[in-house]
């Protein structure tokens, strides 16, 4: 979703990526600062449907978090068949034996010792019904009421629901208590009755407000019924009621919100237009690769009739060379057209390469795939075409085709420094470090003037945990480019993740200096958006951090990063229904399934927490003591 110096789209489920990707590094910290400052404050984070909302005084702030989920699916699988059969059975029993407790209003009564807590024989067991239990004193309906419960239990220990349906019922005429209802819907859930199994847990809700085990009860019948907004909000309200001590209900929330999400997803999808994205993630993406001349005969001084093909491939690489929107949009048409008219020639596979690069920009993945293997067939040595279609195969999961392609393309240019650096990008992104540092400094040692293979490098040897090397090298990246932005932003990224947040902004500051002086009509806006984050956390200076991430806004719209910041910002102050608006707004620039789904999790999760407040006004200002004096330490 966010822009990126390489095409492959990192998710903000992964962990930090201060990486590679120029753009998406931004985006990856953010997420990973606010993971490192969740879990030194274990007490005020819990896990929602695969985002934690970390609560302070002045808030919450939601990130995504895949960890936990993973160590318990692990968990699961290491669990044997017959370990699962026993806690199935033993949860089964404790569905209605845990509800022979009394209510909360019961414990202020005297209660009497029950002889046993077996069932009466059937004979012995009270007669009631609608035109009896009238005629019943209050003593006497209370005392049916427990020993007709107490049958219940017994026939659906016994797995007799109906008759444990119509015990219930009759308990129910003689006291209305939220258990007996609940305790009615466990067995009409037995029986897959899910509209009854709503009305009795509305029923039981209705009586006690705070009653878990039913809002849970009511939750898996409304996801059964695949009504999942009405499941998410009662799974959420359930969650705080319980303090978000129940790994049970949050793996619940985290399931549903991902229903909910791609079901939405794949609607905006259906009806989204095909169009280029910010200008910031295409100029990252373009800038991932080695600057080369045009080809020879197609050059801005060479002399083309702009109705030729040729002449709409010259038009097309000038407009690029402009990295603003306009810009962007007129290269891609022209490359469109430069096909359309024909008569290429030699440019025949660069114009695909080309044309393949902004289908793929534009999220047509499957004419992009198939623009870039025309072009290799027509001009294999064009190891470019190899590289970008790599980089789509690793987006779209697969592995073993990426690798394919970057093995053919060192059988075309094994000198090709661009090969080396987009392998080292496939490895960093699947968590392989070591490799990843080999093919940067090969890049390195192929081609010193690459800037961002010197980047990489330093990120990659802080992800390893070498934090001397690291600096070391990002010191020696600045001396030698001392007059190129993008160093001094990642270099200020590493700083901020060590709370060095001084420095940090002062790196950001020259990087902002820099880009107005040297690209003032394409400005890249990440170290505005970073020093954004940098005031954030270390002074929690919400007004200068809003201004610079508007101002990043104002410079390019488009910006997902911007836009994900700003929301962020607004959820930690509490003002949530204008973080709404920012999250459905990331939603919409997402440009891939995936990146939407990422997004509307953060919508998601903030709406239904608008619901909470909104129909359980309580719970709300539950969940705002519980980060009481939280508000100080700050996050990275």
């Amino acid at each position: 979703m966010s822009a990126q110096s390489v095409p492959i789209p990192q998710t903000r489920g992964t962990t930090l990526d201060i990486s590679s990707l120029p753009s998406d590094a931004s985006s990856s910290s953010l997420w990973d600062r606010l993971s490192t400052w969740a879990s030194e404050n274990k007490a005020v984070v819990y896990s929602i449907a695969g985002v934690a909302v970390v609560v302070t005084g002045a808030g919450v702030v939601y990130y995504l978090n895949n960890s936990r989920g993973e160590a318990k699916a692990e968990e699961k699988r290491r669990a044997s068949k017959k370990e699962r059969r026993k806690a199935k059975k033993e949860k089964e029993k404790e569905e209605i034996e845990k509800d022979a407790a009394p209510t909360k209003v019961e414990e202020t009564e005297p209660i009497k010792k029950q002889p046993t807590v077996e069932a009466e024989p059937a004979e012995e067991l009270p007669k009631v019904d609608e035109s009896t239990v009238d005629l019943l004193s209050d003593q006497e309906r209370k005392e049916f009421a427990t020993k007709l419960k107490i049958a219940g239990n017994k026939a659906y220990g016994d797995k007799s629901y109906n008759e444990a349906i119509e015990l219930y019922g009759k308990a129910i005429l003689c006291k209305p208590d939220p258990i007996f209802y609940s305790n009615r819907a466990a067995c009409y859930n037995a029986l897959g009755e899910w509209d009854k199994v709503v009305d009795d847990t509305t029923a039981a809700i209705a009586l006690d407000s705070e009653y878990v085990k039913a809002l849970n009860r009511r939750a898996n019948a409304y996801e059964h019924l695949e009504k999942y907004s009405e499941a998410l909000l009662d799974y959420t309200a359930s969650c705080i009621i319980d303090s978000f001590r129940n790994d049970q209900s949050a793996q619940s929330v985290e399931r549903l919100l991902k229903k909910v999400a791609e079901a939405k997803a794949k609607a905006i999808l259906e009806g989204k237009e095909k169009k280029l994205p910010s200008p910031t993630f295409v100029t990252n993406y373009l800038q991932s690769f080695r600057p080369r001349p045009p080809p020879a005969g197609i050059e801005e001084t060479a002399e083309l009739d702009e109705e030729t093909g040729k002449g709409q491939l010259k038009v097309g690489l000038i407009a690029m060379s402009t990295r603003t929107g306009d810009g962007f949009e007129k290269a891609s048409a022209s490359f469109d057209k430069a096909l359309e008219l024909g008569d290429l020639g030699e440019y025949e596979g660069f114009a695909f390469n080309m044309r393949g690069t902004f289908r793929y920009l534009r999220g047509e993945n499957a004419d992009a795939l198939e623009d870039l293997s025309t072009s290799v067939k027509l001009q294999p040595a064009l190891t470019q075409s190899f590289i970008k279609r790599a980089s789509m195969h690793l987006e779209l999961g697969n592995r073993e085709a990426a690798a394919n392609d970057f093995e053919q393309a060192m059988e075309q240019n094994k000198e090709d420094p661009d090969i080396y650096y987009h392998r080292a990008q496939l490895h960093f992104i699947l968590g392989e470090f070591a490799e990843a540092a080999k093919d940067y400094q090969k890049s390195i040692d192929l081609d010193r003037d690459f800037i961002f293979s010197h980047i990489q490098l330093g990120v990659t040897q802080y992800k390893m945990g070498s934090i001397a090397s690291s600096m070391a090298t990002f010191r020696r990246t600045i001396k030698n480019f001392d007059k190129v932005p993008d160093v001094y932003n990642y270099y200020g990224e590493l700083l901020l993740d060590q709370q060095k947040y001084q420095e940090a902004i002062e790196k950001f500051d020259t990087a902002v200096e820099m880009e107005k002086q040297t690209k003032p009509l394409g400005m890249n806006v990440l170290p505005l958006i970073n020093k954004a984050l940098a005031l954030f956390q270390w002074k929690q200076d919400f007004q200068e951090a809003e201004k610079l991430c508007q101002k990043a806004l104002i410079i390019d719209p488009e910006c997902d990063i911007a836009v994900a910041t700003m929301a962020q910002l607004l959820l930690q102050q509490g003002k949530v229904t204008e973080a709404l608006k920012y999250f459905e707004r990331a939603a919409e620039l997402s440009r891939t399934e995936a990146e939407i789904v990422n997004a509307l999790s953060y919508a998601e999760a903030t709406r239904t927490q608008l619901e909470v407040q909104e129909k359980y006004p309580q719970l709300a200002s539950r969940l705002q003591g519980m980060g009481g004096g939280i508000g100080g330490p700050p996050m990275r």
